[in-house]
């Protein structure tokens, strides 16, 4: 009897110390970031890696100056070092990351002078193209347009600002595809990367949204009337506006700009 006890008793131990084991275990376990799941995304593993860290570099998850650990990442994302370096190496010439020999590679900080110098580059680029647009649109292009208007109306009365940006973006988008040159898009968002973490970083701004959504309107208007003139003028005044809201960034935010 005494023997049986014994044996009962030392099971019930075990199986206790199993239980608080596998709690523990549970209790370790690292908290699993979708924004940084890879397992949805087409393409080699390499390009994945790429896609997930720069998606979170623009939308401002990972913070400029952040310190990119190679390790950390391995973990997170559940891959080896060598898709990470690869990736890593992509942001680096696509200045979205600084890697520093011997010590730590870290996400870009912002320039004002560079953040100046992209607006200028796109409003070079988006004020041709709406002028091009406003000449030569179908009616196809005006209803896509419209739509895109419409819903951003609707995003700013839901107070929905990230969907709104999301809208935003696609309507500046359309209008560089309809110029007809398939390389222009592509160059537009390169060259303009730094300018779109910025502009996540000033929403939701206080009355901007419906502001923009009437900015944009003028810019349709003006394409419905196949007025080039009027199309360039609206589209530059409309992106002038961001100069005014990117100097205050840097006082208000000074941990996100370089010091040198």
């Amino acid at each position: 009897m005494t023997v049986d006890l014994s044996i009962n008793m030392m099971t019930s131990l075990t199986c206790t110390m199993c239980q608080l084991t596998c709690q523990l275990k549970d209790d370790r376990m690292p908290h699993v970031d979708h924004t940084f799941d890879i397992n949805g995304l087409d393409g080699p593993l390499g390009q994945r890696v790429y896609s997930v860290l720069r998606t979170n570099i623009l939308e401002m998850v990972l913070k400029p100056g952040a310190i990119l650990r190679k390790g950390a990442l391995c973990e997170q994302l559940g891959v080896s070092r060598s898709p990470i370096a690869e990736a890593l190496g992509r942001l680096s010439s696509d200045g979205l990351v600084d890697i520093i020999p011997q010590s730590a590679t870290r996400v870009s900080q912002f320039s004002m002078a560079e953040l100046l110098e992209e607006n200028f580059l796109r409003e070079a680029v988006e004020v041709a193209a709406v002028a091009r647009v406003a000449t030569d649109r179908t009616g196809n292009q005006l209803t896509r347009l419209s739509r895109n208007l419409r819903f951003q109306a609707l995003l700013v009365e839901d107070e929905d600002f990230q969907g709104f940006f999301e809208a935003d973006l696609e309507f500046h988008e359309l209008i560089l595809s309809f110029t007809g040159f398939p390389k222009v898009n592509l160059v537009a968002e390169e060259m303009t990367l730094q300018l779109r973490r910025a502009r996540k970083l000033m929403l939701p701004q206080p009355g901007r949204p419906a502001q923009a959504v009437s900015e944009h309107q003028e810019i349709l208007k003006a394409i419905e009337a196949k007025d080039a003139a009027a199309a360039r003028r609206a589209m530059a005044q409309h992106l002038r506006q961001l100069i005014q809201r990117i100097v205050p960034l840097e006082r208000e935010h000074p941990e996100y700009f370089r010091t040198t």
